[in-house]
């Protein structure tokens, strides 16, 4: 078992960490790009005009509604096609999206969709005094938002943001099904071609375990950092 998950050939053990280096790139990638998205769509659900308060909505319900792997399958596919064939049409030679860049593209416009909701309900979560009070000094929007509104929502979008980290970190196995080497493609690849299943499945469930855990202590940290200065909570980290 050990000389099957030997990081050199023959093992296969230096592939399942390519694979989980692949994954937390993608990770990073779709998180921080759907926290990005998340950002804009709580603003314009809260404060946008009716036109894109609709538009928002729509966008996360139907994120929410398809299941992931349909969204991806269609975006991957569909969306990589619209892209080349729009360049087509102005005049431009069709381009080779890569794997990396169209995974991160994909899940972080899924993401997106549940980040927004995440952070919308962290900013009504903010008593409205403070908002009111910084209004009064004359804060202007961008001052406002900066000064008060991102430090005071942190502690209420941390949990949910949390959640929507280690769900990216799993859904890049996802990723498989269109042929991207993330962690459970090389499992799959490295388990089928020495029939050692039960061991690479079992390696692979480790390593997605030990990411959780390393997440898990970086959260608690931001999550105190954030609470600094407020009432401690029961069950709090």
């Amino acid at each position: 078992m050990f000389e099957l998950l030997s990081p050199t050939p023959p093992g296969w053990g230096g592939n399942l960490l390519r694979g989980l280096f692949n994954s937390v790139q993608i990770a990073l990638g779709a998180f921080g790009l759907g926290l990005a998205i998340g950002t804009a769509g709580a603003y314009g659900k809260l404060y946008g005009g009716p036109v894109i308060r609709d538009l928002l909505e729509v966008y996360t319900t139907i994120m929410r509604a398809v299941p992931e792997l349909v969204m991806i399958l269609l975006l991957y596919y569909a969306g990589t096609d619209l892209v080349n064939r729009a360049l087509q049409g102005f005049g431009y030679s069709p381009i080779d999206i890569s794997g990396l860049v169209a995974g991160i593209a994909v899940l972080g416009i899924v993401q997106g969709a549940y980040a927004t909701e995440v952070l919308r309900g962290a900013i009504l979560a903010i008593p409205q005094g403070q908002i009111e009070a910084a209004r009064a000094y004359g804060m202007s929007p961008s001052l406002l938002m900066r000064r008060i509104t991102l430090p005071a929502m942190l502690p209420f979008a941390i949990p949910g943001l949390a959640n929507l980290w280690l769900i990216a970190t799993k859904d890049t196995a996802l990723l498989a099904v269109v042929g991207f080497n993330e962690l459970t493609l090389e499992t799959r690849q490295a388990a089928g071609s020495t029939k050692a299943y039960f061991t690479f499945f079992m390696a692979a469930g480790v390593l997605y375990l030990l990411l959780t855990l390393f997440s898990n202590v970086i959260i608690g940290r931001i999550e105190r950092w954030s609470r600094r200065g407020m009432p401690s909570v029961a069950g709090g980290h």
